[in-house]
């Protein structure tokens, strides 16, 4: 028996549930193995050698080569363990979140002083708020020149 997942329908929003946790087990333990030092080092060597080495499927490699965070997440990654590649690529969370949404550190810290994303037009997939597909990216950093 399926589960119902209601929360499917949220524009913009990927819940880390129990079968994302499944499909992306082992992206989550390559991430977490970058808390050792000897494991960034050799990592940031040879980066698709030492993904290799781990039981993940070749797009979640690419998505981490790509330093794609909506792309990991969408194949299982948790951001709290994606942090890890943030960090040993000497990135604050702040400049990953922003990349996610296409945005400067700077346009996405103002966003989140300002109260973060409003809930209007983000309620369900098909509204016309921010959080939607069609707005995305929506910072000048998502912007193609």
């Amino acid at each position: 028996m399926a589960l119902d997942k209601p929360y499917l329908n949220v524009p913009g929003t990927i819940i880390f549930d129990a079968e994302q946790s499944r499909k992306g087990y082992w992206l989550n333990q390559f991430c977490m193995s970058l808390m050792k030092p000897e494991n960034r080092t050799q990592f940031k060597a040879d980066e698709r050698a030492y993904l290799d080495q781990w039981d993940m499927t070749d797009e979640q490699k690419q998505a981490v080569l790509a330093r794609d965070l909506n792309w990991c997440i969408r194949t299982g990654g948790n951001i709290y363990f994606l942090a890890k590649i943030g960090a040993t690529d000497g990135r604050s969370f702040q400049q990953m979140a922003g990349s996610m949404t296409g945005m400067t550190e700077e346009e996405y810290r103002n966003m989140m002083l300002r109260g973060g994303r409003s809930v209007e037009g983000n309620r369900y997939v098909g509204e016309d708020g921010d959080a939607q597909a069609h707005r995305q990216p929506q910072g000048s950093a998502g912007k193609k020149h």
